[in-house]
């Protein structure tokens, strides 16, 4: 699964940013003046601080909106909300004076280089400075101008530097949604295990259990059979059940704990898989190294489950499998040529996404009506 990622800025969208922060950040110097002789006369005039604080504060809010939007169109920044307050907001529009100013300065610098290139460019036309003359002052110009441009692009990526460490969320924030994260994804791997106990109560009550009933009476009946041939025909009836027994026993105990995985890579266990499915499926194992235990278990679960649905309720005739690895984690997306409509909040596919959060992975299915399907999964791999 492709890794959600924001874009990077377009070079064209970064100057122009860097130009509405100088303007923004002269609002917000105009904004924090007003602000500060507002606060000096609400000092004095005790009833008036209710009013002018709440002011201040509504107003401050506002600004720091703007300057949101502003860094998420020019600068693709993406910036995480964290604790708002007046005092952090006004503290924010504060110290984006040093951006405005370092930008500012950056096209100051770039207008005067460009009143010296029109200079020289007219000297050149009247032939008071000669060409090697013009070619030093071109390449002189060219390097400064490179330099101008860079420095406009630091200016940017300070104003989202500041903007990240002052509006987004703190160290502890950051550490209080961790621990949430992970008391939600331990609540939701008790349910997705009590749930996996109950779906193999099922199969062992309504399947094996059943058939091991029925094979009882089945060689009860062989036993009082008086007939021969009908004993032998019983008997026959009865190994075959057998043998089905053992693989609904199988299926049960590798739902259970995927044993194939103890001599063979997830590849080779999945083609084992692959040959019991009622629909052709083809795997493309590509892992440089095998990974952890607990991430082949998860993607083996996940990769049966999206192959069972895919041949009892997709009406699928060709199903991929593709694993591979990148960037620190492992992906597998599962694809099918079915109908469409998998719900990703069903038991199975939320019970599967409850295994993948707990090892800090993701799980995505995209099943439109009309097909297809598929199910990508990414979890991290040292």
């Amino acid at each position: 699964m492709a890794e959600d990622r924001p874009e990077s800025p377009r070079p064209g969208r970064i100057p122009l940013g860097v130009a509405l922060g100088i303007l923004t950040a002269g609002v917000g110097g105009l904004f924090l003046a007003v602000a500060a002789v507002a606060g000096a006369t609400a000092g004095v005039v005790p009833p008036a601080r209710r009013p002018v604080r709440a002011a201040i504060r509504r107003y401050a809010s506002a600004l720091v909106r703007y300057e949101r939007r502003r860094l998420a169109r020019f600068h693709d920044a993406d910036l995480s909300p964290g604790a708002t307050g007046g005092r952090r907001e006004v503290g924010y529009l504060a110290v984006r004076l040093l951006p405005g100013v370092l930008g500012l300065l950056a096209y100051g610098l770039l207008a005067v280089g460009v009143v010296l290139a029109t200079i020289v460019l007219l000297a050149t036309l009247r032939g008071d400075l000669g060409v090697a003359d013009a070619l030093v002052q071109v390449v002189v110009g060219a390097a400064l101008f490179l330099v101008n441009v860079q420095a406009v692009v630091s200016v940017g990526a300070l104003d989202v530097r500041l903007a990240r460490r002052l509006l987004g969320p703190s160290r502890r924030e950051l550490l209080e949604d961790r621990v949430r994260e992970l008391v939600v994804s331990r609540a939701g791997v008790i349910a997705a295990v009590d749930a996996e106990r109950q779906r193999i109560e099922r199969d062992l009550h309504d399947g094996l259990q059943q058939r091991l009933v029925a094979l009882g009476m089945l060689l009860g009946r062989a036993r009082r059979s008086r007939d021969a041939a009908r004993t032998a025909e019983l008997l026959a009836q009865a190994h075959s059940d057998v043998q089905q027994a053992v693989v609904e026993l199988r299926e049960v105990a590798w739902r259970v704990y995927p044993s194939a995985l103890d001599d063979a890579d997830l590849g080779q266990a999945l083609e084992l898989v692959a040959q019991r499915s009622d629909v052709p499926v083809r795997i493309r194992c590509d892992l440089p190294a095998r990974p952890a235990r607990q991430v082949e278990t998860v993607l083996y679960f996940v990769a049966c489950e999206a192959l069972t649905n895919a041949a009892k309720h997709a009406a699928a005739t060709l199903i991929t499998v593709e694993i591979g690895a990148g960037e620190g984690a492992v992906r597998m997306a599962v694809r099918d040529d079915g109908v469409g409509g998998a719900d990703p909040a069903g038991r199975g596919l939320s019970g599967l996404a409850r295994r993948v959060g707990a090892l800090d992975g993701r799980l995505c299915v995209d099943s439109p009506a009309g097909g297809p399907t598929t199910v990508s999964v990414e979890l991290p791999c040292g």
